[in-house]
């Protein structure tokens, strides 16, 4: 048994260094001494890798109510208006602390400079930019270092959590204590143990072959959260991003929406047609992420094309050069310039709407844990997320979390004696080409039979592969010592699994999930709501 001691045990344990982590743990820090755990560095999450920017109401023509509307189209009705109002009303507020962190916005004339992407009504998207999201990240791990009750710890990897089932006695399964997690240098697993956690470790991204997610989205909390108890919702609903570079040596770089934004066009690289008047007329290029990303996925497949083309160049080299200096530079190193000619885009998974049941507070089924961030599902994305507002529900969220346990502390029980993690049963494994073979699989066959566009045939094909795969991995799993790649594997199987059950159990299209087989979209909403 393991003594709670200044090394194993916090206040509060945040999982994940990505703006929802953070956020929380600058909120809790005012009074509470944090620890912040990341798998691989404390900058390998989606943040960093943001390109677009935030969205925010913060033009005098606009509104909440406008913004809220285009939530709710994009998201097809499925979002909780209470959770998009919630947000959207925040976000203002949300942009001041960041502002007050040092995050260099572009401003124009002194006001910040708003930019417009796909299914927003109205110029709405602060940015830093093209690359916001490393801003953000940077300025907001800068703040966190520099606080005495934040303690960043990068190269863990979470196995599961702690919970009553882990403790001296036996305490009931339901509450979390906190977590197991790998120690990614020594292998050692170790127990980090407090009052409260919060969960922010991303999405699923990665179990798709072609994803602009970072390599470690392999979907660890949702699939951790599942294991415990929580409830999660709306898995089928994986966005899809219609741009991403297709470049046979560089993958998974995100072409941004703000290109689409400022005047990119979607042609034909055969016919050489402009191709979103046929399937968007009014709204064009600028129609919701799962319209474009099935126009180009048609295109490929009507015309057998590799990729289609999305072309600024018609905007002066000024512009371009401006707005999107980083997207510039990578072309550039890639023989590609976009100021003269189009650039060559597939679709790729983007982003996971779906995730642990949270509620307005970031509180799950489970009491010691709360969510924040893209391992959640708040109501706020419903069935395909807008536009830069991912970073904007991080840090809602995540501030929304940080005061609830705040207000909540004096009522949340001290941990009790908690079990080590017992490495006695298992031993190093000399087939480690079993979890390459397994990875690759999953990826492949999530992309070929649970992507843009469904079928009931295709989902049970991936329901059998799955289900064959849990037996060999929980073998594998229960038999060999702990590794980051073991670890993964077993949540992408877990998260393909979720996946594949909301899809068989959605029989409509709509958003993100369209299947051949129940094109029409239901008139009632209904979330997919699965149970442990």
């Amino acid at each position: 048994m393991t003594e709670r001691n200044d090394s194993t045990t916090h206040d509060v344990i945040v999982i994940g260094s990505g703006a929802a982590g953070l956020t929380a743990a600058l909120e809790l820090a005012e009074s509470k001494k944090v620890l912040v755990l990341a798998k691989g560095s404390l900058t390998g999450g989606s943040t960093a890798w943001a390109q677009g920017g935030i969205a925010a109401v913060l033009d005098a023509g606009d509104t909440f109510e406008n913004h809220i509307r285009d939530t709710m189209i994009a998201g097809a009705g499925l979002n909780d208006r209470k959770t998009v109002e919630f947000v959207i009303e925040r976000a203002p507020a949300a942009i001041d602390r960041l502002c007050e962190l040092g995050v260099p916005f572009n401003r124009d004339s002194g006001h910040l400079h708003l930019t417009r992407e796909g299914g927003h009504s109205h110029r709405r998207i602060v940015h830093v930019d093209d690359a916001t999201g490393w801003a953000v990240q940077e300025a907001l791990l800068n703040a966190a270092k520099a606080n005495p009750n934040i303690t960043l710890l990068p190269g863990r990897s979470c196995v599961d959590f702690i919970t009553g089932r882990n403790a001296e006695p036996f305490s009931g399964a339901g509450h979390v204590w906190g977590v197991y997690a790998l120690d990614e240098e020594t292998g050692r697993v170790e127990a980090h143990v407090a009052r409260a956690t919060i969960l922010a470790a991303g999405g699923a991204g990665r179990v798709y072959q072609f994803s602009t997610a970072p390599r470690g989205a392999t979907g660890d909390g949702i699939a951790m959260g599942w294991r415990a108890g929580c409830r999660v919702s709306n898995m089928e609903m994986m966005q899809f991003h219609p741009t991403c570079l297709y470049n046979l040596e560089v993958k998974n770089f995100l072409v941004t929406e703000a290109v689409r934004g400022e005047g990119g066009r979607l042609y034909n690289p055969v016919t050489g047609e402009r191709y979103m008047e046929k399937y968007d007329p009014e709204r064009m290029e600028l129609a919701p992420r799962d319209v474009v990303a099935r126009a180009n996925d048609d295109q490929i497949k009507r015309y057998g094309l590799d990729y289609v083309h999305l072309d600024i160049s018609h905007k002066p080299p000024e512009f371009v050069k401006e707005h999107f200096p980083t997207i510039y530079d990578k072309l550039i190193g890639l023989g590609i310039d976009m100021t003269k000619e189009p650039i060559p885009v597939v679709p790729a998974q983007h982003y996971t709407c779906g995730g642990v049941v949270i509620d307005l507070a970031g509180r799950t089924d489970l009491p010691g844990l709360w969510a924040a961030g893209e391992v959640t599902e708040s109501g706020l994305h419903g069935a395909n997320r807008l536009a830069s507002n991912s970073l904007l529900e991080c840090f809602v969220f995540g501030e929304a979390a940080g005061k609830d346990i705040c207000a909540k502390w004096d009522t949340l029980p001290e941990p009790p004696p908690i079990r080590e993690w017992d490495a006695s049963r298992v031993t190093d494994s000399d087939e480690e080409v079993v979890i390459k073979q397994n990875w690759t699989e999953i990826r492949r066959f999530m992309w070929n039979y649970v992507g843009i566009v469904r079928t009931t045939k295709r989902l049970e094909r991936a329901r059998n592969r799955i289900a064959m795969m849990q037996d060999e991995v929980a073998d594998y799993y229960g038999s060999f010592r702990v590794t980051t790649d073991l670890i993964e594997l077993r949540n992408l199987l877990q998260a393909a699994e979720l996946i594949v059950r909301s899809a068989l159990q959605r029989h409509e299209s709509r958003g993100l999930h369209f299947t051949l087989d129940y094109p029409e979209t239901d008139e009632e909403p209904v979330d997919t709501v699965l149970v442990p």
